[in-house]
């Protein structure tokens, strides 16, 4: 395998964090409100968190856990775990919502808002992890480039949120330069510009005929296997490198509270079989170099 690095990231939230939930034109607004009115069970995190845990000493990996910050409040001492384990703690941001609509990629809270909220968080999961918080990213990876300029103010030296893909953009800006390798985003945008103090770490893709296909993992990890997600892996370390991530609710055996087909349809792949297919992927993968992001060269 090339000499090229790659780091294995872990995004926790639970089920209710998931905008077929918790949003505008779902059954709750914000996590406060459901909170403040759901009564059953909330908690499919913290034992799936641990399976987590568990598999990373297995395979004797120091990976790099991005935080949803209300989740230390709602989940006492899972946070505190995971540091005790060695790895690196870093934010989902305050609460997991987006930060840009969805459609028009304009911001959809005021650079303000963004800065309280943010700076909030940061101190929160500093207060965990005894150290520093320098890595950011954006709850459903959508990500402006005026929010990087405002994370780099706060103290943050990288983002991991960017997607270069031809399915979709979830960022404000148009990628151009941009590949699965490090580098450094233009001052109010997330295109490839001069060497600063702050890093984007891409999502990896699978380059086929020019058609690039999303493979770091997440749902796409559930959707379609093992086998494009490691190809994808694979090309990306070619170009240097390279993040791989998933969610310990994507093992959980367990069922979640019905809401709706279309919640239905999205955690349909989840389980065992999810687990399978992170420990084929960790095992093709054992001769290459592991890393958490905040131990990453910034640009090679």
């Amino acid at each position: 395998m090339v000499g090229h690095k790659l780091s294995v990231t872990v995004d926790i939230e639970d089920w209710y964090h998931t905008p077929l939930v918790c949003g505008p034109s779902s059954p709750y607004k914000d996590i406060d409100e459901f909170f403040k009115k759901w009564r059953g069970r909330y908690d499919y995190l913290s034992n799936s968190t641990r399976r987590v845990l568990d598999l990373l000493d297995e395979f004797d990996i120091s990976a790099t856990f991005f935080v949803v910050t209300d989740i230390v409040g709602h989940y006492p001492g899972l946070v505190e775990s995971i540091a005790e384990r060695g790895h690196e703690i870093a934010c989902h941001g305050l609460h997991h919502f987006s930060k840009i609509d969805p459609v028009t990629k304009n911001a959809s809270i005021s650079a303000e808002e963004f800065r309280r909220s943010t700076s909030e968080a940061k101190t929160i999961l500093e207060g965990v992890w005894r150290r520093k918080i320098v890595g950011y990213r954006a709850p459903n990876a959508y990500v402006g480039g005026w929010m990087i300029d405002a994370l780099e103010n706060l103290g943050f030296t990288y983002d991991s949120s960017v997607s270069v893909n031809s399915l979709y953009n979830k960022t404000d800006s148009s990628l151009k330069g941009v590949r699965s390798s490090p580098y450094y985003p233009k001052r109010g945008s997330l295109v490839a510009g001069e060497k600063r103090g702050f890093v984007e770490f891409p999502f990896a893709y699978l380059d086929v005929l020019g058609f690039k296909i999303p493979t770091s993992g997440g749902p796409v990890l559930r959707f379609l296997g093992e086998q494009v997600i490691l190809k994808g892996l694979k090309q990306s370390l070619k170009r240097g490198h390279t993040m791989f991530y998933f969610h310990p609710i994507d093992i959980t055996s367990e069922k979640f509270p019905y809401f709706g087909r279309l919640g239905q349809l999205y955690w349909m792949v989840k389980g065992r079989t999810v687990e399978r297919r992170i420990r084929h992927i960790l095992a093709q993968l054992d001769d290459v170099d592991k890393t958490p992001l905040k131990d990453a060269s910034p640009v090679v």
